[in-house]
């Protein structure tokens, strides 16, 4: 088949959702198809353009097999809604512009940004093809949930998901729970399919002293490391409170942020001011050495909004199962991050934006070594059964087929 497929986000970039739309794509040319990527330039998770692409307006590259078209979008580095509504826009009419191909078999557009899913119904409209979905975030949820968006501009968003979910033949989702909104749009659950990302990071080079040593981690410490993006929906500053309690009750404990973000900067002047010595901030670690850092820590967090319920599952989950090392996750208990942490039984769940309360769960896993073995090892369980590759590759390009069968269903009205 030829392939079209649309999304913000692509290799170079190596956390979010680029390695997983860049493993697909090349997964589709090993397997025989060609494949046409529309992207933009590597930004996340820094929210800056990456210096080699700085002066680029527009690109074409031949990365493993696969025909990559980029075009430079606006990359805020400070989020509000206008900021983001340019985001999306300029992406959108930059891939528009890129619509002298051959006609596909299908468009796969990936969600999100907003963009890509909007990008694949008009392109598939252009060149007379149907499309498909893949929803790796709720883009409507996700504009009233994070914060990002409200009143006027979360309703529009709302509207923009639910056209470009109801015109799909078929529409992918990383999480069960996002298959009641997407019905609720009126898309037919004969429609809606269930897929996964997959452990995508190498195994653990380092051992975790050379790790610590390398870092400057002290040997002796508790290590509580959040690692990846450091946006809204993090609410990260409940981690920064956490830590302010605990430099006064318990000095074994040291919280790690590792990543980069739009709320980078200002968690670490909070940082400074309450001179909290035991809080570190790390950079993006390189691929190759990420796995080891995650396994060096003693605990991994995950923080969210408790605004945050259904819109998205973090990428980084995948990571921490494998770790073997348990999780704390300060999450709605209504939250994608909640129902796969119970269904793996790999983590404590503590209620959201309550550092004091996240500060006595640490101690309490802490002090329950036994605990923390047995929540490491069922995560490290659902890694090797549940996230391997090939089987998750597999699920995406039977939606792939899927997508390029034909025309959509008839509609069952939204409810």
């Amino acid at each position: 088949m030829r392939l079209l497929i649309a999304g913000v986000n692509y290799t170079p970039e190596e956390t979010g959702i680029a390695p997983y739309t860049t493993g697909l794509a090349e997964h589709l040319v090993r397997r025989g198809h060609q494949v046409t990527m529309i992207t933009g330039v590597p930004s996340y998770p820094q929210w800056r353009v990456d210096p080699e692409y700085r002066r680029v307006l527009r690109a074409r590259e031949l990365r493993g097999g696969v025909d990559v078209r980029r075009i430079r979008n606006y990359v805020p580095r400070r989020q509000s809604t206008m900021r983001r509504g340019l985001y999306e826009m300029s992406f959108l009419f930059g891939g528009m512009s890129l619509l002298g191909l051959p006609k596909p078999d299908a468009v796969l557009g990936v969600v999100p940004s907003l963009s890509g899913g909007l990008l694949a119904r008009l392109a598939a409209k252009r060149l007379g093809c149907p499309y498909g979905l893949i929803f790796q975030d709720l883009t409507g949820p996700a504009a009233s949930q994070s914060g990002v968006a409200t009143g006027r501009a979360a309703v529009l968003i709302g509207d923009a998901e639910a056209w470009i979910a109801r015109g799909a033949t078929a529409l992918g989702i990383i999480a069960e729970g996002f298959r009641p909104h997407l019905e609720s749009l009126g898309v037919a659950p004969e429609r809606i399919h269930r897929v996964r990302n997959w452990l995508h990071v190498q195994e653990p080079r380092e051992d975790r002293f050379t790790v610590r040593r390398r870092l400057d981690l002290p040997m002796h410490a508790v290590i509580c490391l959040h690692a990846g993006n450091m946006g809204y929906k993090q609410g990260l500053m409940n981690v920064v409170e956490c830590a302010r309690l605990a430099a006064e009750a318990d000095l074994r404990l040291l919280f790690v942020l590792m990543g980069d973000g739009n709320q980078r900067q200002e968690l670490v002047d909070v940082a400074r001011r309450y001179r909290l010595r035991n809080l570190r901030f790390l950079p993006i670690q390189p691929a190759e050495q990420f796995s080891s850092v995650l396994a060096a820590a003693d605990i991994l967090l995950v923080n969210q909004k408790a605004s945050v319920t259904n819109m998205s599952l973090p990428g980084k989950l995948t990571s921490y199962f494998a770790s073997g090392r348990p999780v704390v996750a300060a999450v709605s208990p209504e939250s994608e991050t909640a129902r796969e942490l119970r269904d793996t039984g790999s983590g404590v769940l503590v209620a959201p934006d309550q550092p004091g309360l996240l500060l006595e769960t640490i101690r309490k896993l802490e002090a329950d070594p036994d605990r923390q073995e047995l929540l490491g090892a069922a995560g490290s369980r659902y890694a090797s059964n549940a996230l391997r590759s090939a089987q998750a590759l597999a699920e995406l390009e039977a939606l792939v087929h899927a997508a390029a069968g034909g025309r959509a269903a008839p509609l069952r009205q939204p409810t």
